[in-house]
């Protein structure tokens, strides 16, 4: 019997993570209370444990938002999100002779978590990872407003001069992966080819959300 009750506050604690992370705005817990069907000391008492554990926070308004100790999960993750994509990326970088990124949405910025460079060009763009930029700008960002906004069109987006310049970046949302938001992309000082580059890296985002997600199909 308290098997079963602590898994359903479990489940009810997640549940509330999840709707925290949603939206990326704060909650009052009237509205969550609301939104997960549950009553308000029940999400009192679920928003007071997160908050002792560092999942949850309070505003001045009494909002209720993710809290920091998200962050230490999510460092923990990146490494392994990052092994998932490399043989997809090395595939990319190769086949387009352009640098291979896998780019994740944090809030309004998009973070590159891997980055491949291709092994047999002379000049291509030196792109670490760990870079940061706002959604609204690189390919990358546009892939990742289009799958948050849940548009299914286009499926490619290209940029010029946006990040750099001279370099040019073509991107694709990766679909199919509930939990997390990510777009594959190349970028290039050359011209890019979307005819043959661009159907490369739908193939990538589909490998990447395959590998992520074995019940996805493209």
């Amino acid at each position: 019997m308290m098997a079963a009750e602590s898994a359903q506050t479990l489940e009810r604690g997640l549940r509330l993570l999840r709707l925290l992370a949603e939206g990326h705005r704060g909650r009052t817990p009237t509205e969550l209370a609301h939104e997960l069907g549950l009553s308000r000391p029940a999400v009192y008492r679920l928003i007071t444990t997160l908050q002792e554990e560092g999942f949850a926070r309070r505003d001045a308004e009494g909002k209720v938002h993710l809290g920091f100790g998200v962050l230490v999960l999510a460092q923990a993750v990146q490494p392994l999100l990052r092994a998932a994509a490399l043989p997809a990326l090395r595939t990319l970088a190769e086949r387009a002779g352009a640098t291979a990124h896998l780019t994740v949405a944090e809030g309004g910025d998009g973070l590159a978590v891997a980055v491949v460079e291709p092994s047999w060009t002379d000049f291509h763009v030196a792109y670490r990872e760990g870079s940061r930029h706002p959604l609204t700008r690189g390919a990358a960002g546009l892939a990742l407003l289009a799958l948050r906004s849940g548009s299914e069109e286009p499926a490619l987006h290209m940029t010029r001069d946006q990040l750099q310049e001279g370099a040019r970046g073509l991107a694709a949302p990766v679909r199919g992966l509930s939990d997390l938001e990510a777009s594959v992309g190349v970028v290039s000082f050359g011209e890019i080819d979307v005819d043959r580059i661009g159907p490369l890296v739908l193939t990538a985002a589909a490998d990447i959300a395959a590998t992520l997600n074995p019940d996805f199909h493209p």
